[in-house]
């Protein structure tokens, strides 16, 4: 195993592993973290996706501990923790206890961070981190309703959930190439420093990364360092090139859109699906007065269920959620949202459906969960960093996993158009 990777959520562990598909790895997914019965393929890369992002420091540290002792007990020469390109986390973490975790279990005194991933739109400048060409802080993201992130310079959002000190990796120092960049590295732990955030404003710099943080014990950030870690085992002669990921095999019955996400590129993806798809709204306030909303939308579902894809969506504009919010409180209205949906998805399911689509992190593990899916094969891409997957083992789905941000305003009906 070139690269064991521990991803912080369902959709960022696809973003990942299309990622390293595409750049010619084998690579399986693992949902949750993995027993020791648990069989899967060898692989070149395999991606432990848990549902830590969002979840007590002490659950997220845990969780990932107990991954990566799966992980080296494998065989895996290098290890990579993946969080979103957005730098998704609170002021306790869990971006910050996770990494030094992992770096004390791995010995390791340096780490670098580089959520960066330009063929995204996410790029870091001086430390400060883009979504387009406006701030972090500016992008819509500051509303989002578990991680908000009000602030773009990650030196300082890092710095704030951590015990050692975060240096920056400055464009200068990236552009000056892998001897300068690995020199740079070595000055910084030498004064003391324990991370550092590196800039990225285009793939080159991605790939100088990969290629100067090979040998680190640890690496963290996006997908985007994914693509110059296997780059530059590429240039090793450790990869041989496959191409794109496989078609996956054809699976018949009708396919569903599980919505939410409520980041601004869901919002529009949802508007522009329910102008094609039948559609349904879940309320939350409706679902904490019993099951009787969810019940409402598998009866309306299992009377459409058929050629055309069907969309259910809890998806909604910041104004609501902050209503909703002030009416039950975040952690119970998201706890009533991932609720509703596994029942939903184990219903569906018991219908005859094997194939989802599904918006939004916290969404994706609770109808990964609910559907008893262990691990995925990577499939063909959707939309940047958006994979279809197939379960392995256990009954056969198709799965796209999308992380809010994540797509063009078609994006539902392009899944399925990727298909046919």
């Amino acid at each position: 195993m070139l690269i064991g990777c521990i991803a912080d959520d369902l959709t960022g562990a696809t973003d990942l592993g299309v990622t390293l598909a595409r750049e010619g790895l084998s690579v399986t997914q693992v949902n949750g973290v993995p027993d020791d019965a648990l069989q899967i393929p060898a692989a070149d890369a395999v991606v432990v996706a848990l549902k830590s992002r969002t979840n007590p420091p002490e659950d997220a540290v845990a969780w990932s501990l107990a991954a990566l002792k799966w992980l080296q007990a494998r065989g895996a020469e290098r290890i990579y923790f993946k969080y979103c390109s957005t730098f998704d986390s609170t002021p306790r973490g869990n971006i910050g206890p996770v990494t030094e975790a992992l770096m004390r279990a791995l010995h390791s005194d340096f780490a670098v961070a580089t959520p960066a991933y330009p063929r995204n739109g996410r790029t870091v400048y001086l430390g400060h981190l883009f979504v387009g060409d406006v701030l972090l802080s500016e992008s819509g993201m500051q509303n989002h309703p578990l991680t908000p992130m009000t602030d773009a310079n990650l030196v300082r959002v890092l710095a704030a959930q951590t015990e050692g000190k975060v240096g920056l990796l400055s464009s200068a120092d990236v552009e000056a190439g892998v001897d300068a960049l690995r020199a740079r590295c070595a000055q910084l732990r030498g004064e003391g420093y324990r991370h550092a955030i590196l800039d990225a404003t285009r793939d080159e710099h991605l790939l100088a990364a990969g290629e100067g943080c090979l040998d680190l014990a640890l690496t963290t950030g996006g997908a985007g360092l994914g693509m110059g870690l296997a780059r530059a085992l590429a240039k090793q002669g450790r990869v041989a090139r496959k191409g794109a990921p496989s078609r996956l095999p054809p699976l018949d019955g009708p396919g569903v859109v599980l919505s939410g996400s409520c980041s601004k590129a869901t919002l529009g993806q949802v508007a522009a699906a329910q102008a094609r798809y039948p559609s349904f709204e879940l309320d939350p306030l409706k679902l904490a007065q019993g099951p009787g909303q969810v019940d409402e939308a598998l009866a309306w579902a299992r009377t459409r269920l058929g050629a055309t894809p069907i969309l259910i969506s809890a998806s909604a504009p910041h104004e609501r959620v902050a209503r909703v919010h002030d009416a039950l409180g975040q952690a119970r209205a998201a706890e009533l949202v991932e609720d509703a949906f596994r029942r939903i998805a184990t219903a569906l399911a018991a219908a005859g459906v094997r194939t989802f689509v599904v918006a939004g992190g916290e969404t994706s593990g609770a109808v990964v969960e609910a559907l008893g899916v262990r691990a995925l094969a990577i499939g063909p891409e959707i939309a940047p960093g958006v994979p279809w997957t197939a379960a392995v083992g256990g009954a056969p789905y198709r799965l796209a996993l999308k992380s809010g941000n994540f797509g063009g305003p078609d994006f539902f009906s392009r899944a399925f158009e990727v298909l046919a």
